[in-house]
């Protein structure tokens, strides 16, 4: 038998057949927990909308802000909007007053802020000063670049009947993009359902998508607000934190927020990667060692077999080693697209870019673990073991 064979397959076959069964069952996983979700009761998008506070950090010099906070707008007409920005962000302050001037029957308190001090994640800042004027009966804490449906905004309020604390599932936006927007949206709606999905079938969610989530208010108080989140740069991992060490629950839904956010280069990827990737080693290095080898199978493990089944059939290249890699390209190109139809996402289906993003997450992460500071709109952080940071 040939070096590398095993029970008669290539290596490369075995490394395909464990890649395979990997992501076909995390898919399988992800399909029963979107068919539970679609078979719940359809909630009333109009009440949802009067109960709900939507509080936006906004922070200019994204060309697409405008049109995106238009959006939302738009889809949530009897929401009550608090935007919150900074005191020298011209263009923010422009783009507010454009929105004003053009919805004038939106409901919209602008809270103007200084700046944070060091060692104080902006984004809580802003949020923290801005609750104490809050009434509404549900919060939603919304990035400035995505944007919400009324009947998505609907399944979030509906799911805290049974939560404390429930968050969206991401999708990227890519029109009008160059190849780092399209790498950066192609990674993300690849990976939405797979990372957040799938393992609700063996664990409770540990963390929440910070671009979208919506609390009770006096929850949220309860909990102490955001100002528990201050001192972390992982804001979204401090509040999932939170409300778990007080025993609540988080609800991930598959009710979807779509962002865009404008991607200017390489440069600008690799920094937005770079950031993901670091808040991910924070999250694994608080886990007990059953969910960070948990974590490590179903999404560390995946990109390192396409690596390892490339070098495999490269130095022993036999016809069934091929011919499983071949299948299991051909599935992995597949599963995100079945899933993405099963959730109502009209993704741009990209089969290379697809696998060139898979294979970078490696890379992306020794990236991380390397260098511990990012760069995060227009600061720098040197980001801390215990997800504290101070301003470099």
């Amino acid at each position: 038998m040939a070096a590398g064979a095993v029970g008669g397959l290539s290596l490369a076959a075995v490394l395909a057949c464990a890649y395979g069964a990997l992501l076909a069952s995390r898919a399988v996983c992800a399909w029963r927990e979107i068919r539970r979700q679609s078979a719940l009761p359809t909630p009333n998008a109009a009440f949802a909308m009067h109960e709900v506070a939507v509080l936006q950090p906004i922070l200019g010099g994204d060309p697409r802000l405008i049109d995106v906070l238009g959006v939302t707008l738009d889809a949530l007409p009897d929401a009550r909007f608090h935007w919150l920005i900074d005191d020298g962000d011209t263009h923010a302050q422009s783009v507010v007053a454009a929105l004003q001037a053009t919805h004038p029957h939106a409901c919209i308190v602008v809270h103007v802020n200084p700046s944070a001090p060091d060692g104080v994640n902006p984004k809580s800042f802003k949020l923290d000063r801005a609750l104490a004027a809050v009434e509404a009966p549900v919060c939603l804490v919304l990035d400035d670049d995505a944007t919400l449906s009324a009947d998505a905004l609907a399944r979030l309020v509906a799911a805290l009947n049974g939560a404390d604390i429930a968050t969206a599932l991401p999708g990227y936006v890519d029109d009008g993009e160059r190849l780092p927007g399209r790498l950066l949206a192609q990674f993300v709606n690849d990976n939405a359902a797979l990372t957040y999905l799938a393992p609700l079938a063996w664990a409770s969610p540990v963390s929440i998508n910070g671009m979208c989530y919506a609390l009770r208010t006096a929850r949220l108080r309860a909990l102490g607000g955001f100002a528990p989140l201050l001192h972390a740069l992982a804001d979204d991992l401090a509040m999932a934190d939170q409300v778990r060490a007080r025993g609540g629950r988080i609800a991930q839904t598959t009710a979807p927020v779509h962002v865009r956010t404008s991607i200017d280069g390489p440069a600008h990827y690799l920094r937005q990667m770079h950031r993901w990737m670091l808040f991910a080693t924070l999250l694994l290095r608080r886990q007990p060692m059953r969910m960070r080898v948990l974590i490590t199978v179903l999404h560390g493990l995946p990109p390192l077999l396409l690596w390892a089944m490339g070098v495999a059939l490269s130095v022993q290249p036999m016809m069934t080693g091929a011919l499983c890699v071949i299948g299991v390209l051909v599935l992995r190109a597949a599963v995100p697209a079945w899933l993405q139809r099963r959730l109502g996402v009209s993704a741009p289906q990209r089969p290379l870019l697809s696998l060139l993003a898979e294979l970078l997450q490696p890379l992306h992460l020794l990236h991380a673990t390397c260098v511990r500071t990012v760069r995060w709109r227009s600061r720098r952080y040197r980001v801390h073991a215990d997800g504290g940071f101070h301003v470099v």
